[in-house]
Formats: structure tokens, sequence, C-alpha cells
């Protein structure tokens, strides 16, 4: 039997994630908005919003961090620490696509003469893609190995 405060543990975190995806949506809807102020573009708008993604993404990993510690120390579970070790690294990784499609989102823009970027955009949304499947995975052998000794 789980204790309740470990279950209240896995599902912090478990809401910790969602509001990562909430965040996530929030700094794309931000970024399309900013496009559609080009070419003379709202940047002081979107370098606020860049601060408050940042706040929040920074927010979100250190409770995501030490639930971590929490589960490896105090629960006595390396391996759902390793798991949430796993996904900070995938996070982190998709955050830096995320900023790189962004870039190249407003280089087409800027530049529709430019053959190579629309196909840039499609290998840099191929490559989420592909981190968001790992991200999944992770998540799914969190779910399974946290609820294993139920």
């Amino acid at each position: 039997m789980l204790s309740t405060e470990y279950k209240a543990l896995i599902q912090r975190f478990y809401h910790l994630q969602s509001e990562r995806v909430e965040t996530y949506r929030l700094f794309e809807e931000g970024h399309e908005a900013y496009l559609r102020t080009g070419p003379h573009y709202d940047f002081d708008h979107y370098r606020q919003l860049v601060h408050e993604i940042t706040q929040a993404f920074c927010g979100i990993s250190n409770e995501v961090l030490e639930i971590k510690r929490r589960l490896h120390h105090e629960f006595d579970r390396p391996d759902l620490s390793e798991h949430i070790e796993k996904l900070q690294s995938k996070e982190r990784e998709k955050l830096e696509l995320t900023a790189k499609l962004q870039l190249a989102k407003q280089r087409a823009q800027d530049h529709p003469e430019e053959d190579d970027c629309q196909q840039n955009i499609q290998e840099i949304k191929h490559e989420i893609i592909k981190n968001k499947e790992a991200l999944s995975e992770i998540m799914q052998d969190f779910k399974y190995d946290s609820e294993d000794c139920d």
C-alpha cells in the first residue's frame, strides 16, 4: 500500500507536467501573435512573454527536481528519480527546439525568397515530434513504475 504522501507527490508531478504543456501552448500562441506584428515586430512585448515563460519553466523545473530528490531519498525510488532525470533532459531539448523553430519561422516570414527556410522548419518540427514521443515514453515508464507498488 502506497502512502498518501507518496501518492500526493506523484500527483503533483503529473500536475507540473500538465502546467508545462500549458506553458508551451501559451509560448506558441505568444510567438504566433508576435509574428503577426511583422515586419515591424513588437519585440518588447515578445521579450516580456519570453521572460514570463522562462520564469514559469524555471519554477516548474525546480519543483520537479525537488520531487526527484524526495522520490530518491525519502521514498527510496531511484528508478522514478532516473525517469525524472531523463524527462528533464528531454524537456530542455524540447525548449531548445521550440526556440529554434520560432527563429526559423521568423526567418521564413522575413525571407520568403529563401527556399531552405521551409525545409528547415519541417526538419525542426520532425525533431520536436521525436522529442515528444520520447517524452511520452518516459512518462509511460514513470506511470508504470510509480504504480508498480499499488
